[in-house]
């Protein structure tokens, strides 16, 4: 498909540069089940939304301090360098963008903060491959230290990064290190709302997809066909694809909360629907005609035009709806992208 197809207008003032407050009162835009449904209500209405029986699925991944800014020095020239890590390879290497890529070349070393020392192994275009000197545990803890809250760019062109985003920008489920960015559908959960879908006997699990700062990358060529998706790092344990597979069989239906669970969860299940555990790399790409194997709703934030994300939940449901829906948001001043508002979607009866 022509990505352009993809493409609508969205005011600034509809980005949300701070979440709502409390995060549950966020507005929540219902699309579906019947051809051009749409109704206006809010995260904290959910439970009534869905089924008991019904099993949301959260991505606990945690996000990281992965921007980092040093300096590399070659023949007594110095180099301000910005580096955001999107991809660990191993104890001591990450794959990352790095800003301006072309003042690095192989063989350099960037110095960061607190005495954390990067190697470039490789570059391709605006990817550096790193090696540093700190590895395992120890790398936490410098990149910790040395590293800020990767903000979306479309956020922290506007404003920088402060305090509470390291609240802000952590959902309630956030347990495994290693994103670097955050899924942002589940930052709209509160304590009072998983008590609330607790008593309306709505179930939880939990997956794991190490979000890369590539989720932000935009698509660069015409057509849908010509994408190369970025791959991220995902895990789903055997105790809960039982647990999926078990209340599908009940009747219950798999709501994911954010396109990274779906983007797992879809990956690990097969042509019969039956989701298997996961450990490894995906790099699946959702594009209108994708047959959805696991995934019975989608709980998600509204996303960039021609982006991945805005491919993916109009495949889910169809490009016109979707476009539909967007138009309907922006006109009701719906706020947009990571600290915005949501959107449930249902399949199309």
């Amino acid at each position: 498909m022509r990505v352009d197809a993809f493409d609508f207008d969205l005011p600034d003032a509809r980005i949300a540069l701070r979440p709502a407050r409390p995060r549950d009162s966020a507005r929540l835009l219902v699309v579906g089940p019947n051809t051009g449904h749409l109704s206006d209500s809010t995260v904290a209405d959910l439970p009534a939304l869905l089924e008991p029986g019904d099993v949301l699925v959260f991505n606990d991944t945690k996000v990281i301090p992965a921007r980092l800014t040093g300096t590399r020095e070659r023949n007594g020239a110095v180099a301000n360098i910005e580096v955001t890590l999107h991809q660990r390879l191993g104890p001591d290497e990450w794959l990352s963008f790095a800003k301006p890529a072309k003042r690095l070349s192989e063989g350099d070393v960037v110095q960061f903060l607190g005495g954390l020392e990067g190697a470039v192994l490789h570059r391709t275009g605006g990817e550096v491959h790193f090696r540093f000197s700190a590895s395992g545990p120890a790398l936490d803890i410098a990149i910790a230290e040395a590293g800020v809250m990767p903000l979306p760019p479309y956020i922290a062109s506007k404003r920088a990064t402060d305090e509470a985003d390291l609240e802000d920008y952590q959902t309630l489920f956030a347990d495994e290190p290693g994103a670097v960015a955050a899924p942002t559908a589940g930052l709209h959960f509160t304590p009072s709302l998983m008590n609330a879908l607790a008593e309306r006997d709505i179930e939880t699990a939990k997956v794991t997809l190490h979000v890369g700062a590539g989720t932000f990358l935009p698509v660069s060529v015409n057509d849908t066909d010509a994408h190369k998706m970025h791959s991220e790092v995902g895990l789903i344990t055997e105790q809960t694809a039982d647990q999926l597979n078990q209340a599908r069989a009940r009747g219950g239906r798999i709501v994911s909360v954010g396109t990274t669970s779906l983007r797992l969860l879809e990956s690990a299940a097969r042509d019969d629907g039956i989701i298997q555990a996961w450990s490894g790399a995906t790099d699946i790409f959702i594009t209108p005609g994708y047959r959805f194997k696991a995934i019975d709703a989608l709980m998600t934030n509204f996303h960039l035009p021609k982006s991945t994300l805005f491919m993916l939940v109009s495949a889910f449901r169809s490009l016109e709806e979707m476009q539909a829906a967007y138009a309907h948001a922006i006109e009701c001043e719906y706020r947009f992208y990571s600290y915005g508002d949501a959107c449930l979607i249902f399949p199309e009866t």
